[in-house]
């Protein structure tokens, strides 16, 4: 081989080997671009999560010293009471609680050894886990300062937090004061038909009072005119007027017990109500409808009364200042 082949060669070699360096290049930043990226542990700030799905966290699971909650998305995305999907949730307390977790903002940040091992953060009493599609984030509560109260995220135990005490006050809300409540039907002049009040004696179930009031209109006008019970004019009577008053104000004011047991129902006095109240109204559509109302018995703390709507087995308490009047009615009768 002459001496300018052998040049010539070397000219194509060198040629060949950047040519596969380029190739190598363009290769490896392909396999970098195309791996899949190793599953970090979940970090409580998930806003990238909740700008591509619309939902970040799908399950919560928390005990509060004394009870277990749990909560889960159903296949709408909805937050449901784990324990009985049927159960109206209002999700108000559960979207607070995600939201305080998806903007984690700590009032201090503790990396000091002492502290950690002195903030109650290692055995728990009080914990939360929550999860998304990327992983889980569990949440301990150690002790409670004048600053706020000390946790931990993910068992880590090289940093605690202080936050403010909101989160665990969320978690501290009954199940039953999350229950969308029942809304009252709109009751006034113009939609009241007839109202039937009844006092139901326990020793006696046929010796009770019953007061029926039927609502008279003038031919052509939708407001009341007048009130007649047993044929006489009650529209002026105090006890009617403020029956009406509370009648047409009338609400549900929480939920005491969903799905009660047996035993709970004849606690809250079920078995033989204290009253029965009937309203016979118009709905928006124009059609008659009834509305039920069973009273049960007082409260302990005197704030209301026990109450059931129509066949439905859920009790709830309607407050004492609107009940007083149908009570005495009940009782009484309109004398």
């Amino acid at each position: 081989m002459t001496w300018n082949e052998r040049k010539v060669v070397s000219i194509l070699c060198g040629i060949l080997a950047v040519l596969c360096a380029a190739l190598l290049v363009v290769l490896g930043i392909r396999y970098r671009e195309n791996r899949d990226e190793p599953e970090a542990p979940i970090d409580p700030v998930v806003s990238e999560e909740i700008e591509e799905t619309g939902i970040a966290y799908l399950m919560l699971s928390y005990y509060n010293g004394s009870t277990t909650l749990n909560f889960s998305r159903d296949e709408a995305g909805a937050w449901i009471w784990s324990d009985d999907a049927s159960f109206p949730l209002d999700d108000s307390t559960i979207t607070a609680i995600c939201d305080l977790l998806t903007n984690f903002a700590p009032k201090e940040t503790i990396t000091d050894a002492e502290t950690i091992a002195n903030s109650g953060t290692a055995e728990p009493e009080i914990s939360l886990a929550a999860s998304t599609s990327k992983g889980m984030l569990t949440v301990d509560f150690g002790k409670t300062t004048e600053e706020g109260q000390y946790v931990r995220l993910n068992s880590d135990e090289t940093t605690i937090y202080l936050l403010d005490t909101k989160l665990f006050e969320l978690m501290c809300v009954p199940i039953f004061d999350m229950c969308v409540l029942p809304q009252m039907p709109a009751l006034n002049d113009e939609t009241l038909l007839a109202l039937m009040i009844r006092g139901i004696n326990a020793e006696d179930l046929e010796a009770g009072i019953t007061t029926i009031l039927s609502a008279q209109r003038t031919d052509g006008e939708t407001a009341v005119s007048s009130w007649r019970s047993s044929g006489a004019n009650v529209t002026d009577l105090p006890t009617v007027k403020a029956l009406l008053e509370d009648v047409k104000a009338m609400q549900v004011s929480k939920c005491i017990l969903y799905r009660p047991s047996e035993g709970a129902v004849s606690i809250c006095g079920f078995d033989t109500p204290t009253a029965k109240l009937g309203v016979s109204y118009l709905a928006e559509d124009g059609s008659e409808q009834l509305l039920e109302l069973w009273i049960g018995n007082p409260l302990p703390d005197g704030s209301g009364r026990y109450v059931r709507l129509g066949d439905e087995p859920t009790v709830y308490l309607i407050t004492t200042d609107l009940l007083d009047p149908l009570m005495r009615v009940a009782a009484e009768g309109l004398n």
